[in-house]
């Protein structure tokens, strides 16, 4: 039967790749997972409704694949989509805007961050290019901000930046991603205002981190305690620094690379007031022991860029400091991951979407930022070829 067969105002135009694209997305995530999902976190209906929170959860998925889309017309492509993989045997209307406003707000924002959290796993395999370093597997950390809608909840629970001479024009949202390098694939995020800064967010990133691992990470996020937590993970790490840490010469290696040490601010804290009292006795410096590579990078202009990278590895031999040069820009690879959320996947200057209606809240807007990261995260893994093996439904089940 066709399309139109089954209740729904479908344009005869709907394009190939639009509803391929709704394949991909229930292929990758499984409908048993998200009625786990749904059943952990109490959304599970007691009563038959035209929306499913099943359907709701890939109704907020698919608003990022259709982002420049109106919202009953995602819900056409979204039907569509699953009519043509043979997922859908009902006959349907597609709801109002109010009724799909009232579903998505019914299923609020844990059953997304759970769903991000079941399938957002590592999927770099032995042979993917760019993504090891011997037998560690490159992971990086960054993050980006996002503007969101512009409601008097959004600004009391997110705020914006400017201040109050020069506001930005929307309330915005401050992501912190740990990723893959060779897959660009975000296996944990956490969010918050803007104001908090991406160093604070990197600590609740800790626990994601454990052997295995490199975790690669810029200047703006180096501090003496984080590297001290991020450490103790078991992690190793290969982070760049600014000039302001002092990293005396304690060993010189072959490869130019050098023995160092990250002062303890404690330590520091104490020999400088040992300074200012005129003590005899200076208490001697000592910190986390690390290993220091400096290089330069001629841009463009033929300027040249001093980098100063600081790592966890301290044998030369199980990583020279040309590999750990060439496995810091790698990093740029998980930039490349968060321009695709930023800029090309929601369109330039887009703000995540809200409610029609006068109803986006701090909630709704949480929603949205997981939902973006779990949807980048399965079009990633796709075109990377490290799809996963289960299916949205076995045969005979319908929808």
């Amino acid at each position: 039967m066709g399309e139109a067969g089954h209740g729904l105002a479908v344009v005869s135009a709907t394009r190939l790749t639009d509803r391929i694209g709704i394949g991909v997305l229930t292929r990758l995530i499984d409908r048993d997972l998200v009625d786990d999902v749904l059943a952990e976190t109490g959304r599970v209906e007691q009563r038959s409704r035209l929306l499913p929170a099943r359907v709701v959860v890939y109704y907020v998925l698919a608003l990022c694949l259709f982002f420049g889309d109106a919202y009953e017309e995602v819900m056409r492509l979204l039907v569509a989509g699953l009519l043509f993989t043979g997922a859908w045997q009902k006959d349907w209307q597609v709801p109002t805007t109010g009724a799909i406003a009232q579903a998505r707000q019914r299923l609020g924002s844990a059953p997304l961050q759970l769903l991000f959290e079941r399938v957002a796993v590592p999927c770099a395999q032995r042979g993917t290019r760019g993504a090891w370093l011997g037998s560690r597997k490159l992971m990086a950390i960054d993050g980006f901000v996002l503007d969101i809608p512009d409601t008097k909840e959004n600004d009391t629970a997110f705020g914006r930046s400017g201040g109050k001479k020069n506001p930005a024009p929307f309330p915005q949202v401050r992501v912190v991603g740990l990723g893959e390098c060779g897959t660009h694939a975000i296996v944990a995020a956490r969010l918050a205002a803007w104001r908090v800064s991406e160093r604070a967010l990197a600590g609740d990133l800790i626990g994601e981190l454990g052997p295995g691992m490199l975790v690669i990470a810029d200047r703006g996020f180096y501090s003496y305690r984080l590297w001290q937590a991020a450490a103790a993970s078991g992690a190793d790490l290969l982070w760049r620094v600014q000039s302001g840490p002092n990293l005396p010469v304690v060993r010189a290696f072959p490869d130019g690379s050098y023995e160092s040490f990250l002062l303890d601010p404690k330590v520091r804290g104490r020999r400088a007031t040992q300074r200012h009292r005129g003590s005899a006795h200076i208490e001697e410096p000592s910190g986390i022991p690390v290993r220091v590579i400096e290089y330069e990078v001629t841009n463009r202009e033929g300027k040249g860029e001093i980098f100063c990278l600081i790592t966890t590895i301290m044998d030369p031999g199980d990583a020279s400091a040309a590999d750990l040069a060439a496995a810091y820009q790698q990093r740029w690879e998980f930039e490349s991951s968060l321009d695709e959320i930023k800029t090309h996947q929601r369109g330039r200057s887009g703000v995540l979407r809200s409610l029609v209606w006068a109803m986006a809240t701090a909630t709704l807007t949480v929603v949205e930022s997981w939902q973006e990261l779990k949807t980048w995260k399965c079009v990633w893994s796709t075109g990377s070829g490290q799809e996963r093996q289960d299916g949205i439904r076995g045969e005979g089940t319908v929808w």
